[in-house]
């Protein structure tokens, strides 16, 4: 893959961009319609309720049927970021790089993927179906955000060597992998109302890793690495206290009086985001991953050891 970003048009950065954005879209709403269990509002596809899909009454349900309206706005959101990708083919396809003209294509193919996957999980009624739709869907935004750094990127993510941990490095490089099997597990729980036990373990192993990697990356010579870290950190910080809310949403406090209430306006918030900011967990953490691969690939990564770190530590401070 060339690394040579000098000749990107800046249409294309600005597509590229449009794109991460509006994925937000679908996502968010798709992850609304979850903890509403609104997928089924409509059981017809790619129709709603036999209309067209752009001339279906859409503001018509806003205050009569949440349901409906939650669901449509998805169909809708999905048919938006379909349309983008489209145009970031379109113009992807003129450029010279052909790693530019491959990875348009392969994101005109995953968006429309993951729409026939959405009618299917509607015409099939299938749980299993939904949890696998979400589960795309991060896969979906982290391609587009590993595009956009992919375009902006410094010639040869600067011509200085990194000094890492060991341990930071290595486990930087598997975090994502980790993160995406405990979005996986969630997705279980949310769809299926199995694995609770494992979401909890899972998220405690997700912590640890975390925390293992942002201790060093924070550290790092590029600031793009740093940024990485400060991304990671953040994410985990929100997932944590958006998991116990939660919890405590889902599932009740008795010993603070306060039981569950399903369908609530907080249960649907706090647990909506949790989704959708475990998306951004899983793309902080892949963006992180992708710097450190790419640097031991170039020979500029030199790992450290603990002692090392401590040392490096202890000379930043």
């Amino acid at each position: 893959m060339s690394s040579d970003v000098s000749t990107v048009s800046p249409l294309l950065r600005k597509l590229a961009t449009a794109t991460c954005l509006v994925a937000l879209l679908p996502i968010g709403m798709g992850a609304l319609v979850t903890t509403l269990k609104a997928g089924m509002a409509f059981a017809d596809w790619p129709s709603s309720d036999g209309h067209n899909m752009l001339l279906y009454p859409w503001f018509r349900d806003f205050a009569t049927n949440t349901d409906k309206f939650v669901e449509h706005g998805h169909r809708l959101a999905g048919m938006l970021i379909g349309c983008l990708s489209l145009v970031l083919t379109f113009v992807g396809l003129r450029s010279t790089q052909k790693w530019i003209r491959v990875f348009v294509v392969v994101i005109l193919l995953s968006v429309i993927g993951q729409g026939l996957l959405g009618g299917a999980r509607v015409l099939m009624n299938a749980q299993v179906l939904a949890m696998t739709h979400s589960l795309t869907g991060a896969l979906f935004f982290t391609l587009c955000v590993i595009f956009r750094l992919l375009l902006s990127q410094n010639r040869n993510l600067q011509n200085t060597e990194q000094n890492l941990g060991l341990a930071g490095a290595a486990v930087t490089a598997i975090l994502p992998v980790a993160v995406l099997a405990q979005y996986a597990i969630g997705g279980v729980l949310r769809h299926l109302h199995n694995l609770n036990s494992e979401h909890i373990a899972g998220a405690i192993v997700v912590s640890v890793l975390s925390v293992v990697a942002v201790s060093n990356l924070l550290f790092a010579n590029l600031k793009s690495l740093r940024f990485a870290g400060l991304s990671v950190m953040i994410c985990l910080l929100f997932q944590v206290c958006l998991g116990m809310g939660s919890w405590v949403l889902r599932f009740g406090w008795a010993d603070m009086g306060y039981v569950a209430t399903a369908g609530s306006l907080p249960q649907a918030v706090i647990c909506s985001l949790h989704t959708v900011v475990g998306m951004f967990l899983f793309a902080s953490a892949a963006v992180a991953s992708l710097l450190v691969v790419q640097l031991h690939c170039r020979g500029q990564l030199a790992c450290t050891s603990l002692s090392g770190f401590s040392t490096q530590v202890g000379g930043a401070t």
